[in-house]
């Protein structure tokens, strides 16, 4: 099994910068994918960002705003987020893909104000 934890989400006004974090722990597969979806009210949960040992793949909506990046020791993927829009506020949730299973986390709230 794998736990991951959120952190970092919060109020923000449009324009700012909110980086979140996720570590993961437990049974830890060096080969695997993490990644950044939300959820926004009503709507479906959409992917954001994801991050493999060879590269990284973004929505169009946040391309040019947002970073995903990893650190490997800590087992620990972030998302940086600059540029906030008000369509930005949502539940983000990370997400890890090894050999075994498919994990997420609990979800951490950002929200945009205009």
């Amino acid at each position: 099994q794998v736990q991951l934890v959120e952190s970092g989400g919060g109020l923000v006004q449009a324009g700012g910068s909110l980086r979140l974090s996720c570590a993961a722990s437990g049974t830890i597969s060096s080969i695997n994918v993490m990644g950044w979806y939300r959820q926004a009210p009503g709507k479906q949960r959409e992917l954001v960002a994801v991050i493999t040992n060879g590269g990284t793949n973004y929505a169009d909506s946040v391309k040019g705003r947002f970073t995903i990046s990893r650190d490997n020791a800590k087992n620990t993927v972030y998302l940086q987020m600059n540029s906030l829009k008000p369509e930005d506020t949502a539940v983000y949730y990370c997400n890890r893909k090894q050999l075994g299973g498919d994990y997420w986390g609990k979800g951490t709230l950002v929200t945009v104000s205009s």
